[in-house]
């Protein structure tokens, strides 16, 4: 099915010249004579782009018919791109057009190629984020609740609900695999700007060389490989949510550029001369250490002052261990569905081996070992047996031959030290204290001291 374009302009060459050209190019075209007669097609019929004239007899150098035509277009929210054009070669109504909301700007007498170039590239942003929208009703669909029991992820999301209705700037901070990326969605999904798609990017993937293409775009012959006009992660995200993880992975030299738009707003795309608006909500996330970055010289202060306005610490899942049966619980009936639909159920005795261990991958390597587990199970009840775990649980805590020992509290080592002993004795607490040197009274009064049941 071909695109509609609704060319508004109150000379009648300029309109048949237009209509020409894209009826010869396989798109429909509708004519307006003027901004009122435009709206009274708009009301009437399907329309994907708007070619709209800036001067209008009325009032031919100012372009404030035009503007005041964007200005009523947007506030109906009809959310239709539309392309601004004029006779009268002038930068400062170019740029009010687009800071009015105009997606592009041409000049008239155009170029042929030019013209064709801008209304395909306009209409394929509308496609992306026509498609970005019904992906992102799709993922709110499957999207799971997040299964929090421990009192920091609690206090998380009451932090998380507070925030998300704004338009802050949020830096999450934490260890590999301790559900960032979940998050950033999260805050989305509860923000004003959830009818859009989340853009993400993954800072670490993306090759110097072609760092400000790929998040603002460029223009068909910008350099060697540009063929065709390409937008970037900004203007996929306008009006939505930009996450950008790794964010620490960003080299310094492109560090001024990211910082540019995050205080200004605006950017260009490779080899435009045209200033773009951006209105996005930036999401970030990394597990680098910011303080000893900056004294290396690796990482901008005054970036990093613009990221975290709000910083957001996950912590790990070693520091969360109520989360730990809630999560594996919802893995094994994620992974189940994946695999053929077979309802399974873990039995008692996993529980002591899952606490026994100190996750060092956190939430993404619990997913993984619960992944193979439900793949290699031989009956519809996942036993400690099945939960396979490299190295012994007890090594993974504290090496008694001299080996590093994983920081944590004292109450948190206790903690892994009494599942460790009750999972080896199988749950028996007499012979779990006997393990551990202590006398059947101190570990009954740690059990009931940490909720552990025998």
């Amino acid at each position: 099915m071909s695109s509609t374009v609704l060319v508004i302009d109150d000379m009648i060459d300029v309109r048949l010249s237009a209509n020409f050209l894209l009826s010869n190019h396989h798109y429909q075209v509708l004519e307006a004579e003027s901004p009122l007669q435009a709206f009274e097609i708009l009301e009437q019929q399907h329309v994907d782009l708007i070619i709209l004239d800036m001067n209008y007899s009325m009032d031919t150098t100012s372009g404030k018919e035009g503007l005041a035509f964007l200005d009523k277009l947007f506030k109906s929210e009809k959310n239709i791109p539309v392309v601004a054009m004029t006779g009268w070669s002038s930068v400062d109504l170019a740029v009010k057009a687009m800071q009015q909301g105009a997606t592009d700007f041409i000049e008239k007498p155009w170029d042929n190629q030019r013209f064709l170039q801008i209304v395909k590239q306009q209409l394929t942003v509308t496609n992306l984020q026509k498609q970005n929208k019904v992906l992102h009703q799709q993922h709110q669909e499957k999207s799971p609740t997040l299964i929090w029991r421990s009192p920091s992820m609690v206090k998380l999301a009451e932090e998380i609900e507070q925030i998300a209705k704004t338009d802050a700037t949020v830096l999450l901070t934490g260890e590999n695999g301790t559900g960032k990326s979940s998050i950033a969605m999260l805050i989305h999904q509860q923000s004003h700007r959830s009818h859009n798609a989340l853009v993400t990017v993954n800072m670490g993937a993306i090759p110097e060389s072609l760092f400000e293409s790929e998040m603002f775009g460029h223009k068909k012959g910008a350099f060697t490989d540009a063929k065709e006009n390409r937008i970037g992660r900004f203007e996929m995200a306008n009006k939505a949510s930009l996450f950008l993880d790794e964010i620490a992975n960003i080299p310094l030299a492109q560090q001024a550029k990211l910082l540019r738009v995050l205080e200004s707003n605006e950017f260009e795309m490779v080899g435009s001369s045209i200033t773009q608006k951006s209105d996005i909500r930036l999401i970030s996330a990394s597990n680098a250490n910011f303080e000893q970055l900056i004294g290396e010289d690796k990482f901008r202060a005054d970036l990093f002052y613009r990221l975290n306005t709000i910083e957001l610490h996950i912590p790990p899942l070693r520091e969360r261990l109520e989360d730990l049966m809630p999560l594996a619980q919802y893995f094994v009936e994620k992974h189940s569905v994946r695999y053929g639909g077979k309802k399974l159920t873990l039995a008692a005795d996993v529980e002591y081996k899952l606490k026994g261990y100190a996750w060092p991958g956190n939430i993404r390597e619990l997913s993984h070992m619960i992944e193979r587990a439900v793949l290699l199970a031989k009956s519809e009840i996942i036993s400690a047996d099945d939960i396979v775990i490299k190295g012994s649980s007890m090594s993974a805590v504290a090496d008694k031959n001299g080996g590093s020992i994983a920081f944590m509290t004292l109450d948190k080592a206790e903690q892994q030290l009494l599942h460790q002993a009750l999972n080896k004795t199988s749950g028996s607490a007499v012979e779990a204290a006997e393990l551990l040197g202590i006398s059947k009274s101190a570990i009954y009064r740690r059990m009931e001291k940490y909720d552990i049941k025998s």
